[in-house]
């Protein structure tokens, strides 16, 4: 298989005339484009004088080890002949400084699944354990990312 590659754009909403242009107000939000169509309204997290109703760096982290572990988890369920019926999950990864400089230091993933046939219950932790070991997003951070998915 050739290796994949995939391309984005980012486009600045630009600065209105009549807000300064400092670190207190200048506009953080932009417009992020993909190959496809898929188009994404960002910006920084309220936190860091961002837009909280926007996408920002921190949630599209999270929403991309989600998704990630979702498709494989789906892939390796799919391959192992158990039908799934329900999936969920909540994330909640931590910031904190780490060698000098703020980063993710940890996330932690909180699926939730329910099988077409209650009988395959019985593997889904060994079916959490196989897909976060081949999660692409999860492979590529320096950070730990913890699979606690809800085996009741």
């Amino acid at each position: 298989m050739e290796e994949p590659i995939f391309e984005g754009t980012l486009s600045w909403d630009g600065q209105p005339p009549d807000i300064p242009f400092d670190y207190d107000h200048y506009n953080r939000a932009t417009t992020l484009d993909f190959a496809g169509g898929a188009r994404i309204q960002a910006s920084s997290p309220g936190v860091f004088k961002g837009d909280d109703t926007r996408a920002n760096p921190e949630t599209l982290m999270l929403g991309s080890l989600m998704q990630c572990h979702f498709l494989t988890f789906m892939a390796v369920a799919a391959k192992s002949g158990a039908p799934v019926a329900e999936y969920s999950d909540r994330a909640e990864g931590r910031l904190a400084i780490k060698d000098g400089k703020m980063r993710y230091v940890e996330v932690t993933l909180h699926p939730r699944v329910r099988f077409a046939d209650p009988a395959h219950a019985e593997k889904l932790a060994t079916l959490h354990a196989k897909a976060h070991a081949n999660c692409f997003m999860s492979n590529s951070v320096n950070f730990t990312v913890k699979v606690e998915p809800d085996l009741g």
